[in-house]
Formats: structure tokens, sequence, C-alpha cells
């Protein structure tokens, strides 16, 4: 969260208060404040598309707002049919009536000719782990330590199978919404991110990966990120502000259950 901008909008809105403008003035301050705090206020970035569809349900409770009170629709109605009729306003209005359609069609033409570009960096999709994290201040270290829960699996299936479904409660209420009902990377969220969601049927991820490496992954997200992994903006957040070490050693065994794969071994090799 970026303080600055956040602070500056509470600043500009507090300055509107005191001027006490029209309510439509009101409405369109909040608007772009709104905007605003979208667009710059959050570190990484929110992608666009997102935005998009905060600032389409934001116009829509503003437009509810506006007309739940009769007092002020009237005043805004008054505003806006002054603006149109009112011949001290003709230039603003004539500029206004050309240039929105100028906007738009600049906008379309634009994003329809813009060339694609390359990333300003390399990015390595499994970037190399530090050998040891902090998980709430206790030390894991990534190169050692494996789940430990897996041992489960052949010395007590019943625990083993109680913490896989520990780890699917943990999954479908938490991660679900972006990585999909079927793991791959397809929930309702996630193409408002970039990039998408891992898909985690595919071979060449968590088959891949060693237990601990996905547990990194986890708790630290996408703010953990080494700086080979830019420019991805991944919006996935630290998981170890909101969930238990079990718990996360739990989602990985249920990750490996539900798509049938299996974590790689210690010093294994893959070509």
């Amino acid at each position: 969260m970026n303080i600055i901008v956040f602070a500056s909008i509470v600043v500009a809105m507090v300055a509107i208060h005191f001027l006490k403008p029209n309510a439509l003035l009101r409405l369109g301050a909040w608007w772009i404040a709104i905007f605003v705090a979208f667009r710059l206020g959050f570190e990484p970035p929110l992608p666009s598309s997102m935005v998009f569809m905060f600032m389409f349900i934001v116009t829509i409770a503003t437009l509810a707002f506006m007309s739940a009170d009769s007092e002020r629709m009237n005043e805004v109605k008054n505003v806006l049919v002054k603006f149109m009729v009112d011949r001290a306003y003709r230039v603003p209005l004539v500029l206004v009536l050309i240039g929105l359609p100028v906007l738009v069609a600049w906008k379309v033409y634009s994003d329809s000719t813009q060339e694609p570009e390359p990333p300003i960096s390399g990015r390595t999709i499994h970037p190399v782990p530090p050998s040891e994290i902090t998980f709430k201040g206790k030390s894991i270290n990534l190169v050692t330590d494996d789940n430990p829960f897996r041992g489960l699996e052949e010395t007590d299936p019943q625990a083993f199978t109680e913490h896989v479904a520990e780890g699917r409660r943990v999954y479908y209420q938490n991660c679900v919404y972006c990585h999909g009902d079927n793991m791959t990377g397809n929930g309702i969220f996630a193409h408002g991110f970039d990039p998408i969601p891992a898909n985690f049927q595919d071979p060449t991820t968590i088959a891949m990966l060693q237990e601990g490496y996905l547990f990194w992954r986890i708790s630290k997200g996408g703010p953990g990120l080494p700086d080979e992994s830019t420019p991805w903006a991944s919006a996935m957040p630290a998981w170890e502000n909101f969930l238990t070490e079990d718990q996360i050693w739990d989602v990985i065994l249920f990750l490996y259950d539900h798509t049938g794969q299996r974590p790689r071994a210690r010093g294994e090799v893959h070509e």
C-alpha cells in the first residue's frame, strides 16, 4: 500500500469537503479519488482488468447513491441541465461533446495498434529459493526440512488422510478462487492477474518441485518473489499472514493428492 497516495487522497477530499461543491462535483471527486487509490495506491499494482471491474462496481454504487435521495438527485439534475442549456457553458459543453468521443476513439486506436513488447528483463518461472526462511519467527531450512506430515502416508494412513482433508478445506476456503476447482489455474478471479495462477495439473509445476519449495512460495507469496522473477506482478498474497504452518503443509499434501502428482525427491535431477 502506497501511504503517500492514500494520504494525498485524504487531504484532497478534506479540502473538497470544506469547499462544499455541489453534489455532482462531490460524487465526481469521490469517483476520481477511488480510481487513483486503485490505480496508484497498491504495490504490486493491481491489474488493469481488476481496476476496471472495481470501478464499474463503484460507478453503479455512485449512481445508486445519487438516485437514492430525491433532493440529491434534483441537485445533480439541475447542475447538468444548467450546464447543457446555459449559454455561459456553451464552450465547455462543446469541448465535452467533442472531447469524449475523441478520447474513446484514441483509446481504441492506440490499443489496437500497440506492438507487443517483450519483458523488460528475463523471467524465471521457478526461481531459486533461499536455503532458509523465517516463518512467524521459526527458521525453516528448505534444503533439509521435509513436510512433517509426508511420512504419515506410510506410517499412519488414517492420520495422513486427515491432513489431506484439512488441506482440502483450506484450499477451497482460500485458494480455489484463483487456482480453480481442478487446480488448472482457471478460478473465477484468475484472468484478472498477470501472470495467471499456476496450473498444478501441468507436469512442469509441482511435479518438478520439492515440498519445501511450495512452502516457500505459498508462505511468502508474490511479495516474496526474488528479483529474477520480475517483471511478473504476482497478486498472490503472503499466506503466512493468514494460515498456520501446519495448514500450509496440509494444503501442499492436498495439492499432490488431488493432482496425482508426486513431489520431487531431494537430489533428484530432471533433464
